[in-house]
This record gives structure tokens, C-alpha cells and sequence, in this order.
């Protein structure tokens, strides 16, 4: 049985990739870490595993293998990372028409690096068994969650963070992209405009490094050393291979820190090794960014195994329902400015009574212990509400909405060491552009901290009306003349009420100091596949009539440029430009060495030819009618369209439908599909070639971000073409089975995602930085983007779509402060040409005791984060570690609340009450499409669930995990949300078991993605004729996915009710009207996780092996 778990720290501890989306640093720890805040000596024995879940022996037992020795630039061997102290004035940077720019490092030399793949930090093991160093690194198979390097400023020595002895591993960059621009830091004019709405970028802040206290001991002793089986990535120890054909699912190592400015210096171009600068010091207004590097990862453990289980005690299905409300609902976000109580609402500035608000006000509900054993009800009747952090009410009514901004953690404890013992994750969930309305500002002066260059925000303190104290870094700075002018209430002198006092979530609109080209225009370029099996499935109709549709609502201006590639066994470029009497084909054959025929007259300005554009689209489908070309030359055509895009920036629309076969990046089936139902570890979850990955960052560099849309029913190696879209910000789209005639739901999804991808709002040439309070650090980031530089992402397409997970660790001691404050900054080109900062601040609480860690437990941000992590280990190890190391989270927190915590011990599985989903919510996980074994699933289903918990806002996360079940045919007014005219029913929400459905009624699943209303077989004929339209059950069509318009009270309930879940998510789920002998049956029971099948355990049952685990 595989024996790993989770670190919280997540990872590799060696250095970071000096620049590019790493690749996965992957931690590829070998099976058997478990979860543990503390970050200690690499893995040199495993322990047995605790996790039950899959059957079999485990993949392998590393043996006694050794660590890496560094090659760095930034330090000597052993030696931790450091604080940077304040730079010297910045020097301008040049005007570069090729984008932003990147400054050299003041402090540091940056490394050689090269625009592939990299070797990946070594992760850290948990159980003090120091090992011994080797000479190479692991194999690095995944890539942007970000992993950050120890140390990288001289001028200070502390304590190496990887023990006597020990040395960060050895890493290697990608090539620097030139970046959004932003520079320096405040000019004196004072024209000011306040609007009401927008969006806006970010910055980071300082970060120290200090080792870690070490873990527990093990459960057991370790295991003899084995080899690690064929196919798997080997231990960090052993003899690594270079990693160019595994960028993973996303996990990008940081770069060593620099100063914290959104943007970028000079700009080397694509591949230009030499030229990648490590800082970017010069960006944004300042250059005293104090910054010291993340923390080293650590690995992941494990524990021995159960395989039986006691079976379901009689009456455990009819136990009483405790109530158990989660915590106190999230206060709503208001874009409107709040009232600002200036001598208590500064972090900076309160007193010890904060430390006396502890939670234990409210422990006496979150804390309580649940005996999940026998408390069966835990589902709360609505939505799960985030904790609320235990600040003063004047700061929590300031702080940011947690659908934008939230911690795992909303009470942050006061050591690493704290941290380690509640063995709960530490890291933040991102929401950055999500569409809100928020107040604009627009003025000469955006002032920020002179030191840390965080924006001015609600948590700051003001000493007077002349100065004010950074919540971050705690430099006094002096507030601006300008500053001191209100343009909300048009007063004087009172700089605390300015709106970016006011407002936890604000936007700037930028002025001239933070480019360093003029803003891009909006360019859109569409890549559709014409071969044979594209034509057959006739998504080129779908695509250019809802083009046609759609073209006056592409964001942008009068600038707005447009152009089409059409692809097959050739690349068809299409002169449209003004003047033409109809579009021009003109074909490249030669696909090995690409070449743009026209290059200017190929991307036109829409308005100018709009004409020629719509003549195009309504040929196009026609053009390729009677095609018999099956090849796809799917590389060649991406690289015409980098060629094409490259001078400006902008956004490639790739359509695919087959394994491309011809050219560069041609790909081999992978898949067996008699594997698909295997209980072993999945083979092929990393890419076959590294061509995508590599074309990727070169888009990235030249701010050109590739969404995909794959709509395929045969398998096209999703886990190779997601890199181009993975690396460069972009997103993947998939439609599964997808045919005009065969599959209608499929093709009402596609048109109305396609309307939804056409028309949302975008950023261009984006760069995001998120930066903390002193002491705390951030390690690794998760999602989509190039890693510019340690802790500043590159975004060259951002949409409000997008989500981030951070994983974070406490590198000193946070003894001294009541609060610590987060700010992430997200500096963007908006589709009007307008350069603008979005900028989000969270304040959360310093505690100091178990109880009120445990009481501030955020158990779906901890989830999210955990999916993340899970999804980087799959990768970079098996998909065993990742199962079993999700089960170790579970026991892990569970022991440290029952040892911990609780003050009686009593018998069961006890929980505090905030986190009694947990348990539920791994399982979710575990028989997700991502993670499950023992049942059919293509590898690219299991590629694209991989992607979407790495890429998905939490919110639409969160369904997709757990789905939520309701029973419609008895719905009522009673209890319902009352909307602009609308009334909305609010069914309670059901546990996912069979156990709650009955053939008499009717019961909608909320999938995310999907929705699925089953009908019972004796459901009411008033339900089946008032709702669906239908005399009978019989009559009930198989393919039937909506609800009819009819004229009853009933319907019109059902259908607001459906209506307002899909408001709640930007893409739309179909709805599936299930019968009992529907083929549709099997995708509905698959989503009830609480029962027990063939290959996974029932809820009951996991209780039962966590109960085991946690008594040990």
C-alpha cells in the first residue's frame, strides 16, 4: 500500500526555478510522507501507510537515498535565506515596445537558466532521519504551483533550513517573457476621479526565512528500501533524469525574491537564457522591495493500512440528527465605502484585549466535538459559510469579500512550531478578477509603502494626518499631499477616509509610470481545426455563427484587432484585409519550417473590416464541407499563431478535435482502455513531449495567452495539450463526445460556453503579487501562469474565471503582533486600452493557542488547497501517494484536535464542529474522476478533473467535489429568497446516498458542471405534468435536458430554482432529466459519495479507518 500524506509546506525545499513556469517542482517524494507543517531532513525511510483506499501492494519503499547538493548563485551551501534590506533609488527603465520589462537584481546574481524544463526542489522529510546528499536532483514532472527557494540575499546568515549538512537542490529556469509594465512609485500631480466600478493588479510583499522545528516521529519503523517501481518518478534521493517532456499539473517553484514591484525590467526575448533577469526591482514606483525567500517545501508521509472494516452497526441509517450549524455566515461585501474608526481599526495599533477576543467566544460552537460515528445529519441546511476571523467589528466589516480572498486559517497561529502541531495546511484561495462591481480611482498618486511598496489599504495605521504605518512591513511613511483631498466627500485632511482606506477591494486606474509600452489593443486570433473528424462533428457551425453573434461583444475598442487560422494537414491563413471584395486563403504546406505569408493583413482591425470577417465566418463551415483530410498538424498551426501574435500580445482560440499527427508536437495514443478501471497507479498524467510546455513560454514572453477547446470522443492526450494552455494563463475547455446530431447536450453546452468565453470581460499583459505581514512567507502558488519572478506571476491573459491557491509557512515568530495582513495586487491592460491595478487586503488574526487554530479551520479552503496539492503529487509520484497521502491530512488533523484540544477524551471519531465535513469532503475527493481507481474513467476525463481543481474558483470547486442534492417535487414559498420578482424555494440540502432517494419523488444533483434531475419511478403525476410536461413516467423522454415553459405553479419554482443555481457559476451546467433505467443513471450514482461500491469504501467505512488511524 502506498504510504504518503501531505506537508503542509507542500514541496520541494530546494531552490526555485530562477524564472518560468516551472515545472512541478516536483516533489516527487516517494510514498510515505504524511502531513506535516514542519519541514525537516528529505525522505531517507518510509513508514507504513495509514490510508486504506486502494487494495495492493504499495508502488515502491525508497530506501535510504540522499539529498542533492545545491547549485545556486544566490548563497552558499546550508546557508537560509535572508531578509533584503532596503534598495537604493531606481533607475528608469528604457521604453521597450516589446512589453514589460525585468530589472536585474540589486542583491543577486541571477542564475543561468534555460527556457525548458528545470530540475525540481527537493521536498523535505518529515520524520528527522536526516539524509545524505547525492549528486542530482529529482525528476521534476509538474509545474505552476510555485515553489520558492531558500535564501537569496546575501548581507545575513541564519541557520540553514535543511539541517547540517543539508544544501538546497539543484534548479534551472525557463525563459524570461517580457511582462505587463509598472514602475515606479509616486508622482506629485493631483488630478483625482473617483468612477464606481472596475478591475485592477498586484504586488508582494517582504518574506523572511527561518527553519523549521521538526515533525513528529513515526508511526513505525521503516519499511526495507526497495526500488522504485517502472514508470514512477523516482524519490528525491535518487538518480534524477531532466524533466523536459513532464511539465505537471501546475506547480511552479518561486524564483529567488526580488524587489516587490509589479511589472518588469529589460526584456530578453524568448529562449534568451542569458539575458533572464531574476528581479524586478524596477518595476511599478520604487525599487526598496524587502523580500526574503519562501520557505523549502516539505514532502509528504505515510502510514500502514487496514483492509477490513466492521460492518454497518443496524439502525446507524436511523440515528437522530444532531444539530450542528457551521460557523457564523460570512458578512456580505459591499463595494460601499464603510465607516472607518480610525484609533481602533489599525492592525498596528491594537492592543493586548485583541489577544482576549480569542475565540473562545465562539469555541463553544465551532469546537464542539461531533462523534461523526454517530452523528450522521452534518450537513448544513445551506451553503457552507467561511469562519469569520476574530478581529474587532470595525476591521471585519473592513475586510475582503471571502469569495475574492480567503485563508485556510482564519485565525493564524503564532509559530511555525503551532502550526506544525495542529497539522492543519496553511495558504490562501484566490478569486483576483472575479466580476464585482468596485470603486475606481483614478489619480496621479497611488501611494504605497515606501519599503514593501504595499498599497495603502483599511489595515494601515495612520500616526497623524502626515504619516502613516504600513500594516506589512511597519515603515512610517509621510501621506502625500494629494492624499490628503477626499473626492468622495470633496473634504480635506482626512486622509482615513479616502476610498482605498475604505475599501478592502479597490481598483486603480494606473498612470503612465507603470508602462513601459503603450497598453496593448485586444487581439483575438481563432484556431480551428477543418480535418475530417472536425467537419464530422460540426462544432465549426457552433463556433462561427456564435462568432457572428457575438462580434460587436468582444471586449475592446476601436483597436481591436482579429484574425482566423484554419488547420489540417496544411495551415490556411486569411487575408481580410480592407479593400478585399471577399476573404483570401492563403495555404502553407510546408509545416516544418512555418512561415506568415502576409503578416500584415492577416490580424485587422475589427471595425475596419468587419464586413470581411462576417463574410469569413459564414463561409468557413461550408469551405470544408466535403473534406476527406484526417491529419492534424496541430503544433505547426500553434506556432503560425505565435508568429502572428507575437508583436502585439493577445489571445489564441485554439479549437481541437483529434491526437495531432503531423509536425511538431505530433502525439501517440497513450491510453489503454482496458486500464481505465485499474485499482493501480495511472501511468501517462504527465505530458508525452515537452514542445507545448516550451511553446508556451515563449507565448508567455510575448504576452500571448492559448485558451483550449477540445471536443473529441476519442482520447487526445489532454495531459500534453493542456501544457500550451497551462504555461501560458490560458484555459481548457472539454466536450467530451461532442457531435451536432448525437449528443444535443453536449452542443447547447458548447454554445453556451462559447458565448460566455466571447464575452466576459479580460485582462491583458496581467502580472499578479501577493505579499504578507513580515514573518509570514508564500511557497507555492497553484494555477495557471509563468513564474516571472519568485513571487510575481505572469498572467498574458487573466478572466474572471480563474482561481489561485498560495500555500504559506511562518518563517519568525509572530509573538509581537495582534494581526497579520495579505494584499494581492493584480496589474493588468484592460480590453479598453487601459492600464489598471486591482487590489485585495485581508487582515486575519494573530492566536497562540490549539483551540483557537482549530476554531478558525476553513474546512472547504483547506479542501481546495488540498485538491491542489493532491493533483501536483499524482504527478509527481503516483496517484496512490495522493490518495493516501489525503487520507493522512484527515487523520493528521484529527489526532492533533483529540490530543490537542480536547479536554475530555471520549470514545468515536470526534471532530470540532467547523471541521465535521472533513472527513466527507476527502472522501468527495478520493471518489472524484481525478483520484478514483477501481472505475472506468478515460485518462483524459481524469486529465481535465485534474485541471479544473488546480484552475476552478473554490466556489465552483466545491460542487464539483461534492455535489449538492436537493428534492424538488414538493417544493414551496416557505423559507425563499425573495429577488427582484422572483421568489426563489430553498430545499434543504441532502446527503449523497441512495438512502435518502425514494422512487415517489423527484430529486435535482447539482454537479457544477452538470445537473441531473432523477425521477423516481412512482413519482407524482402532478410533478411529471405540471413540471416536465409529461402524463407519465413512461412518457418521460431518455434524451430529454430541459424543462418545459408551462404555466404552473410548480414550474415556474422548479425552473427559478434551477435558474438561480446556474446564475451562480460563469459557465453553464446542463441538466440531465434522469430515469431509473436512464444510461444517464450511472454518472448520477457515481456522484453519491457517501455509499459504498465495488472499488471504494462507504462513508461508514472510512469513518471506521480514520477512527483506527486516529487512536493509534
Amino acid at each position: 500500500m502506498s504510504t504518503t500524506g501531505y506537508n503542509s509546506q507542500n514541496g520541494a525545499g530546494g531552490q526555485p526555478y530562477a524564472n518560468g513556469p516551472s515545472q512541478n517542482p516536483l516533489l516527487v517524494p516517494p510514498s510515505g510522507l504524511g502531513f506535516n507543517t514542519g519541514t525537516q531532513s528529505l525522505y531517507s525511510n518510509q513508514m507504513p501507510a495509514k490510508a486504506p483506499l486502494s487494495t495492493g501492494p504499495g508502488p515502491y519503499n525508497p530506501g535510504p537515498y540522499q539529498m542533492t547538493p545545491p547549485v545556486s548563485s544566490y548563497q552558499d551551501p546550508g546557508q537560509a535565506a535572508l531578509a533584503r534590506p532596503p534598495m537604493g533609488p531606481v533607475q528608469p527603465a528604457p521604453f521597450r515596445p516589446a512589453g514589460p520589462v525585468a530589472p536585474q537584481s540589486q542583491n543577486s546574481t541571477p542564475p543561468p537558466m534555460s527556457s525548458t524544463a528545470s530540475y525540481a526542489p527537493q521536498p523535505t522529510w518529515p520524520y528527522g532521519v536526516p539524509p545524505v546528499s547525492v549528486s542530482s536532483p529529482p525528476v521534476a514532472t509538474m509545474g505552476n504551483h510555485v515553489t520558492p527557494a531558500p535564501g537569496s540575499v546575501p548581507n545575513r546568515h541564519s541557520p540553514s533550513p535543511y539541517g547540517a549538512g543539508h544544501t538546497p537542490p539543484l534548479h534551472h529556469g525557463a525563459s524570461l517573457p517580457p511582462g505587463p509594465v509598472s514602475l515606479p512609485a509616486s508622482s506629485t500631480s493631483s488630478s483625482y476621479t473617483y468612477q464606481g466600478s472596475g478591475p485592477a493588479p498586484p504586488l508582494m510583499n517582504p518574506v523572511s526565512f527561518h527553519p523549521f522545528p521538526p515533525g513528529r516521529s513515526p508511526y513505525g519503523p521503516p519499511p526495507a528500501a526497495t526500488g522504485p517501481p517502472q514508470g514512477m518518478a523516482p524519490p528525491p534521493g535518487m538518480r534524477p533524469t531532466p524533466p523536459p517532456t513532464n511539465p505537471g499539473i501546475n506547480a511552479t517553484p518561486l524564483a529567488p525574491p526580488s524587489g516587490k514591484h509589479e511589472g518588469v525590467g529589460q526584456v530578453p526575448m524568448p529562449g534568451d537564457a542569458s539575458q533572464v533577469p531574476n528581479s524586478f526591482d524596477h518595476l511599478e514606483m520604487g525599487t526598496k522591495g524587502m523580500v526574503g525567500p519562501p520557505p523549502p517545501q516539505t514532502g509528504l508521509a505515510g502510514r500502514p493500512t487496514g483492509q477490513s472494516y466492521p460492518s454497518l452497526p443496524p439502525g446507524y441509517a436511523n440515528m437522530v440528527p444532531s444539530a450542528s450549524p457551521l460557523q457564523s455566515p460570512k458578512p456580505p461585501y459591499s463595494p460601499a465605502h464603510q465607516p472607518y474608526q480610525q484609533p481602533q481599526a489599525n492592525p498596528a495599533q491594537l492592543s493586548p484585549s485583541l489577544a482576549a477576543l480569542s475565540l473562545q467566544s465562539q469555541s463553544p460552537e465551532v469546537l464542539r466535538a461531533v462523534n461523526l460515528l454517530q452523528e450522521r445529519n452534518i450537513l448544513p441546511p445551506g451553503p457552507v459559510t467561511p469562519p469569520t476571523p476574530c478581529l474587532p467589528q470595525d476591521l471585519q466589516k473592513l475586510n475582503c469579500n471571502p469569495e475574492v480572498f480567503r485563508s485556510t486559517l482564519a485565525n493564524i497561529p503564532q509559530t511555525q512550531s503551532l502550526l506544525n502541531k495542529a497539522k492543519l495546511p496553511l495558504g490562501l484561495l484566490l478569486h483576483p478578477f472575479k466580476d464585482l462591481s468596485l470603486p475606481v480611482v483614478t489619480s496621479s498618486t497611488i501611494v504605497r509603502c515606501r519599503s514593501c511598496r504595499t498599497y495603502i489599504n483599511p489595515f494601515v495605521s495612520f500616526l497623524d494626518q502626515r504619516r502613516w504605518k504600513c500594516n506589512l512591513c511597519y515603515r512610517v511613511n509621510d501621506v502625500p499631499e494629494e492624499f490628503m483631498y477626499n473626492p468622495v466627500s470633496r473634504s480635506y485632511g482626512e486622509p482615513h477616509k479616502r476610498p482605498e482606506v475604505q475599501n478592502p477591494t479597490i481598483e486603480f486606474i494606473a498612470p503612465s509610470e507603470y508602462m513601459l509600452r503603450p497598453p496593448q489593443p485586444a487581439v483575438y486570433l481563432f484556431v480551428l481545426d477543418v480535418s475530417h473528424n472536425a467537419v464530422e462533428t460540426g462544432y465549426l457551425d457552433v463556433v462561427c455563427q456564435s462568432l457572428l453573434d457575438n462580434l460587436s461583444s468582444l471586449p475592446g475598442d476601436t483597436r481591436t484587432k482579429i484574425g482566423f487560422i484554419t488547420f489540417d494537414s496544411t495551415i490556411h491563413f486569411y487575408n481580410l484585409q480592407e479593400g478585399l471584395s471577399q476573404p483570401q486563403m492563403l495555404i502553407v504546406s510546408d509545416i516544418d519550417d512555418i512561415f506568415i505569408p502576409t503578416p500584415d493583413s492577416l490580424l485587422v482591425n475589427l471595425n475596419d473590416c468587419k464586413e470581411l470577417v462576417q463574410d469569413l465566418l459564414k463561409g468557413l463551415p461550408q469551405m470544408f464541407k466535403k473534406t476527406m483530410e484526417t491529419q492534424s498538424a496541430l503544433g505547426p498551426a500553434l506556432q503560425a499563431a505565435f508568429k502572428l501574435l507575437s508583436p502585439t500580445g493577445g489571445r489564441a482560440s485554439v479549437f481541437q478535435t483529434q491526437l495531432p499527427t503531423l509536425g511538431v508536437g505530433a502525439l501517440k495514443s497513450r491510453e489503454d482502455p482496458n486500464q481505465r478501471a485499474s485499482l493501480k497507479d495511472i501511468q501517462h498524467l504527465s505530458p508525452a513531449t515537452d514542445f507545448y510546455k516550451k511553446l508556451a513560454l515563449d507565448c508567455s514572453g510575448q504576452q500571448v495567452a492559448v485558451d483550449l477547446f477540445l471536443l473529441s470522443g476519442q482520447y487526445c492526450d489532454l495531459a500534453s495539450l493542456g501544457c500550451i494552455s497551462r504555461y501560458s494563463a490560458g484555459s481548457v475547455h472539454y466536450y467530451p463526445s461532442y457531435h451536432h446530431q448525437h449528443n444535443l447536450a453536449e452542443v447547447e453546452r458548447f454554445q453556451k460556453d462559447l458565448k460566455r468565453y466571447l464575452t466576459r470581460k479580460i485582462g491583458f499583459e496581467a502580472v499578479m503579487r501577493i505579499r504578507c505581514t513580515k514573518g509570514l512567507s508564500i511557497h507555492t502558488f497553484h494555477g495557471n501562469f509563468f513564474v516571472r519572478s519568485t513571487d510575481l506571476l505572469s498572467l498574458p491573459n487573466v478572466n474572471p474565471d480563474a482561481g489561485f491557491a498560495v500555500q504559506m509557512s511562518i518563517e519568525e515568530n509572530l509573538m509581537d503582533l495582534q494581526a497579520v495582513s495579505f494584499q494581492a495586487a493584480l496589474l493588468y491592460t484592460s480590453s479598453k486600452g487601459e492600464r489598471r491595478i486591482r487590489v485585495h487586503t485581508m487582515c486575519l488574526p494573530v492566536v497562540n493557542s490549539m483551540a483557537d487554530i482549530f476554531a478558525g479551520a476553513d474546512v472547504q479552503a483547506i479542501t481546495g488547497l488540498l485538491a491542489s496539492m493532491a493533483v501536483d503529487r499524482s504527478v509527481s509520484a503516483s496517484l496512490s501517494d495522493a490518495r493516501d497521502a489525503l487520507t493522512n491530512a484527515a487523520v493528521d488533523s484529527l489526532s492533533a484536535y483529540r490530543s490537542s484540544v480536547l479536554t475530555v477524551q471520549q470514545p468515536g471519531l470526534l471532530a470540532p464542529s467547523c471541521l465535521r465535513l472533513f472527513p466527507l469532503y476527502i472522501l468527495a475527493l478520493l471518489k472524484q474522476k481525478a483520484f478514483r481507481t477501481g472505475t472506468s474513467t478515460r485518462l483524459d476525463d481524469r486529465v481535465f478533473a485534474m485541471f479544473q481543481l488546480k484552475y476552478q474558483p473554490l466556489s465552483y470547486l466545491m460542487l464539483m467535489i461534492h455535489p449538492a442534492l436537493y428534492r424538488v417535487d414538493d417544493l414551496t414559498d416557505e423559507g425563499a429568497l425573495n429577488l427582484t420578482e422572483r421568489t426563489i424555494p430553498q430545499p434543504k440540502v441532502l446527503q449523497l446516498s441512495v438512502e435518502k432517494l425514494n422512487r415517489e419523488g423527484a430529486f435535482l444533483m447539482d454537479a457544477g458542471s452538470a445537473m441531473f434531475l432523477w425521477i423516481g419511478r412512482n413519482c407524482s403525476l402532478s410533478f411529471l405534468s405540471q413540471v416536465l410536461g409529461v402524463p407519465s413516467y413512461a412518457a418521460v423522454p431518455q434524451s430529454m435536458n430541459q424543462l418545459p415553459e408551462l404555466d404552473t405553479a410548480e414550474s415556474v419554482r422548479t425552473r427559478a430554482f434551477v435558474g438561480w443555481l446556474r446564475e451562480q457559476r460563469p459557465f453553464f451546467p446542463v441538466l440531465h432529466i434522469v430515469r431509473e433505467e436512464s444510461q444517464l443513471k450511472v454518472a448520477f450514482m457515481q456522484n453519491m459519495v457517501e455509499d459504498r461500491t465495488e472499488s471504494a469504501l462507504s462513508y461508514y467505512e472510512y469513518l471506521l479507518h480514520l477512527q483506527q488511524q486516529t487512536s493509534k
